[in-house]
C-alpha cells in the first residue's frame, strides 16, 4: 500500500550505492521481484496526523459539505509515510487528470520538446508579392495562439512578402486558438498576420506583447483552403512552439481542458496516457482509469495514491534537468490562473493542481516544510459546495505547515517559469530557411 514511500527509501538506497538516478517504475519492478520490507506499512504512518485528518473530514461532514461518496486523502513526506484515507480507491479526480497527461507527455517528448510548423511558398516573390500560395504544414502544435501568429507574420514580412496573390493552404495538423478545424484555424492565422484586419481582441493581445513588437501586414488575396499535400512548395520558415514544459505550465496553471485533451490525443488517446502514467509512477493501471486527458467527466477516476505517485514521478523525471515540478504547476504566491480565480489561500510556495467538477473538489501537490522536507499530498472531497470546501482544504494545509514549520527558501520547488510570462510571440522561435 505504501509503494510511494518505498520509492523514496529505494532511491536513498541506490544513491548510497552510487547510482544517481532511477526510472520512475523502479519501485514497482523491485516489488514484483522481491517484495517490500516491513518498514513500509500503514502502521508506520503519523498517528497525530491521522487524528487531524479525521477531524478535518468530520468538520466537513458536520458543516454539511460532503456527499456520501468516498473522500480520498494521501499524504507523505520525503522520508516517511504520513497518512492514507481511502487513498488507494480510484475516484473522480477532475483536473488532477492533467497530472497524468503531464507525466505521459514528459515521458514521451521530454521537457524541451518543440512542435514544428513549416511555412512554404509555391511561387516567386517579386516586389513584395508572392505570386502563388502560402502553405502551412502543421506539426500538431497544441498551443499556437494570437501572439505566435503575430510573430510569424513579422517573420514572413521580413522575407519581403507583403501580399499573397494565391491562397493560404493548410496541410496536416495545424490548430490555432484551440480551434481544430483547419480552415477555421487558417482564418485565424490570416487575421493574425495582417494587422489591418485585426479585431479589438487581437489588438488587446498585441498591446500586451513586448514594446517594439512590429505589427505585421501580410495580406492574402485568396481563400483559406485545406489540402492533404502540396507538391512543389519551397520552405521558407520553420516555426517552433514553446518548449513542452511551458505548454504544460499554462495547461496546469489555467487548467486548459482543450489543451489537455489535444495533448492526450497526440499521445495516442486516454488509454495510452493511462498506461504511460501508471508505468512511470509505479502504480497499477487499476488506480488510473481515464477516458480523456482533461478530467472532464466523472468517468476519469484516479486514486489519491496514484496522483501523488505521478507528481513524485514528475519531480524524479526532472531531477537531471534545469526544471522542477513547480515549473509545470501553479505555485501559490507566484502564479495566478486557477489559484487566483478560486481565491485560494494555499500555503505560500506550494506547487499544486486544482480540480473541480459538479461535486468534486480536488487538490494535489507538494509544499516545503522544515521538519518533514517536501510533503506530497492529494485531497479529493466529494462536495457540491465549491467555495466552502476549498476554504476548508486550504485551512487544513495551513495547519500542516504550521505544525511542520515554514521554509523561506524551499529546496526543489522554486520555479523558473512564470505562468503569466511564458514568452509567447518570441520571434527567435521562427527560423528562416536558407535557399541554398
Amino acid at each position: 500500500m505504501w509503494e510511494l514511500f518505498s520509492y523514496g527509501v529505494i532511491h536513498l538506497w541506490l544513491e548510497m550505492a552510487g547510482i544517481e538516478s532511477i526510472g520512475q517504475n523502479t519501485v514497482a519492478i523491485l516489488k514484483w521481484q522481491a517484495g517490500l520490507p516491513e518498514l513500509i506499512s500503514p502502521e508506520n504512518s503519523d498517528e497525530i496526523l491521522t487524528l487531524e485528518v479525521d477531524e478535518y473530514l468530520e468538520g466537513l461532514k458536520t458543516k454539511g459539505l460532503l456527499t456520501a461518496d468516498v473522500q480520498g486523502i494521501w499524504i507523505q513526506s520525503e522520508l516517511r509515510p504520513l497518512h492514507s484515507h481511502e487513498g488507494t480507491i480510484p475516484i473522480p479526480s477532475a483536473s488532477l487528470t492533467k497530472v497524468a497527461t503531464s507525466l505521459a507527455a514528459l515521458e514521451t517528448w521530454g521537457p524541451e520538446h518543440q512542435f514544428e510548423t513549416l511555412i512554404s511558398t509555391t511561387g516567386p516573390i517579386t516586389n513584395g508579392i508572392l505570386r502563388g500560395d502560402l502553405v502551412v504544414n502543421g506539426g500538431s502544435d497544441p498551443y499556437f495562439v494570437w501572439e505566435e501568429a503575430i510573430a510569424l507574420g513579422n517573420a514572413i514580412e521580413k522575407l519581403g512578402i507583403n501580399q499573397v496573390r494565391g491562397n493560404l493552404v493548410i496541410v496536416g495538423n495545424f490548430w490555432m486558438n484551440e480551434r481544430y478545424n483547419p480552415v477555421v484555424a487558417g482564418r485565424f492565422l490570416r487575421e493574425g498576420i495582417n494587422s489591418a484586419t485585426w479585431s479589438r481582441n487581437v489588438r488587446s493581445i498585441y498591446n500586451r506583447m513586448p514594446p517594439g513588437t512590429s505589427m505585421p501586414k501580410v495580406a492574402i488575396a485568396g481563400s483559406v483552403i485545406s489540402k492533404k499535400s502540396v507538391s512543389g512548395k519551397i520552405p521558407i520558415i520553420r516555426h517552433k512552439s514553446l518548449p513542452l514544459v511551458y505548454i504544460l505550465k499554462t495547461m496546469n496553471a489555467e487548467s486548459k481542458n482543450n489543451l489537455a485533451e489535444r495533448l492526450a490525443e497526440i499521445l495516442g488517446g486516454a488509454k495510452v496516457v493511462q498506461r504511460k502514467a501508471a508505468w512511470s509512477a509505479g502504480v497499477s493501471e487499476a488506480e488510473i482509469q481515464l477516458v480523456n486527458g482533461s478530467g472532464l467527466g466523472v468517468e476519469n477516476q484516479i486514486s489519491p495514491r496514484a496522483v501523488t505517485a505521478m507528481l513524485v514521478a514528475i519531480q524524479r523525471y526532472l531531477q537531471n534537468s534545469e526544471w522542477v515540478i513547480a515549473d509545470l504547476f501553479p505555485v501559490s504566491g507566484y502564479d495566478t490562473g486557477t489559484l487566483r480565480d478560486q481565491s485560494r489561500n494555499i500555503p505560500q510556495g506550494a506547487a499544486v493542481k486544482t480540480g473541480t467538477l459538479n461535486d468534486v473538489i480536488a487538490l494535489a501537490g507538494v509544499f516545503p516544510t522544515r521538519e518533514e522536507g517536501l510533503v506530497w499530498f492529494t485531497m479529493v472531497n466529494r462536495s457540491p459546495y465549491w467555495e466552502e470546501t476549498r476554504v476548508e482544504q486550504d485551512k487544513f494545509l495551513q495547519e500542516l505547515v504550521k505544525r511542520w514549520g515554514v521554509v523561506t527558501s524551499p529546496r526543489g520547488v522554486s520555479p523558473k517559469i512564470n505562468g503569466d510570462r511564458l514568452g509567447l510571440g518570441d520571434s527567435r522561435r521562427n527560423y528562416i530557411i536558407s535557399g541554398d
